[in-house]
């Protein structure tokens, strides 16, 4: 499926069943609203998947790997081997992600968009590399407007392919070092803030890096000015191949009426740019987490999305995602698995 045959799938969530939903909700042996978000959430995804009666049980989360060239200018506190090594811990099942979704039985898929290096071959690693890293945004586009288009619609293809073994949440995840420089120039190029307002100190660099990285990114705005309006133009000129693909992962869930957990900024940049391109992705969209990352701040109130957690997470790989599916799944037993008043044998509230 094509970038242009996924947008045309995506449809608006049908509110029909909301009714139905919320007065199952409001028979449990609670006072109504009581359970407040997990409530929220059994109705979001409810809505969704359209039915009284949800299943979750395939749960999902994809960490897409990739290199920025933009690390030449000395963003981050790491250097760019750190991608490829991570990647290899995460094959070995060593990462903070790997232990989080252990922990709430999710697998994890793993993907090489454009590390800047060839990897060893490993039955857990799909590779879908568009390029060796992307060019140095701040000297000239990060990459180009095709490279754009195939770094989302391997997100879609790397999506499909995992969909057909059942999957029925999904969560988002990241590896690239020097992808927080990226994704704060993204939601600078959508949001119009201002640069200061948005960055941060990603893996964390001290004060005169810092400074430095806030420099870059205006340059590598005031360079290139991607259009706000053309999402694609955006991810050509700033962006990166693992952001494209977890975008192309957004859009392709929407498409197969699959609820997405977003994790972090990087995660959060990447919805940016899929609800650019179609805005009925938001209908299918939770915020697991609020970053660290004072720019992820402005992307979920742009999307209008209130976070399930705030526990100073800065780590991406999909780790808040992993941690926000525990709670949409205890929305989702509560509504399959909670008494009513009537089968309990509960009196009910008076009218």
């Amino acid at each position: 499926m094509n970038l242009k045959e996924c947008l045309e799938r995506i449809e608006a969530v049908d509110s029909g069943l909301e009714e139905k939903i919320q007065k199952k909700l409001d028979n449990l042996t609670k006072p109504p609203g009581s359970l407040g978000r997990l409530e929220e959430l059994a109705k979001q995804y409810c809505m969704i998947k359209n039915t009284l009666s949800p299943e979750l049980k395939n749960k999902v989360i994809f960490t897409l790997a990739g290199d920025h060239g933009v690390t030449e200018e000395g963003v981050s506190a790491f250097p760019k081997e750190v991608t490829p090594q991570m990647v290899y811990n995460f094959l070995r099942g060593g990462a903070g992600i790997n232990v989080l979704a252990g922990h709430v039985g999710a697998r994890v898929v793993v993907a090489d968009l454009g590390v800047a290096c060839d990897l060893e071959t490993h039955p857990g690693l799909i590779i879908k590399k568009i390029n060796y890293g992307t060019k140095n945004m701040a000297k000239e586009p990060a990459m180009t407007r095709e490279e754009a288009v195939k770094s989302i619609e391997a997100g879609i293809e790397i999506f499909e392919h995992e969909y057909k073994k059942g999957i029925d949440i999904v969560g988002t995840g990241d590896m690239g070092i020097g992808n927080t420089t990226s994704s704060t120039a993204i939601t600078a190029a959508i949001t119009g803030k201002e640069v200061e307002k948005l960055t941060g100190r990603g893996t964390g660099i001290n004060s005169e890096m810092f400074e430095n990285k806030i420099r870059v990114i205006k340059k590598s705005l005031e360079l290139n000015l991607p259009d706000a309006e053309d999402a694609i133009d955006v991810l050509s000129k700033v962006g990166g191949f693992e952001i494209g693909g977890l975008c192309g992962v957004i859009l392709a869930s929407a498409a197969a009426k699959v609820p997405v957990l977003i994790d972090g900024f990087i995660s959060g940049a990447a919805a940016l740019l899929a609800y650019k391109l179609e805005p009925k992705v938001k209908d299918y969209l939770i915020a697991a987490h609020c970053s660290v990352e004072q720019g992820h701040k402005i992307v979920l109130e742009y999307l209008g999305l209130v976070p399930l957690l705030d526990l100073n997470l800065r780590l991406g790989e999909g780790t808040g995602a992993a941690l926000g599916m525990s709670i949409v799944e205890s929305g989702v037993k509560i509504l399959n698995e909670m008494a009513t008043f009537e089968s309990a044998g509960v009196t009910d509230k008076n009218d």
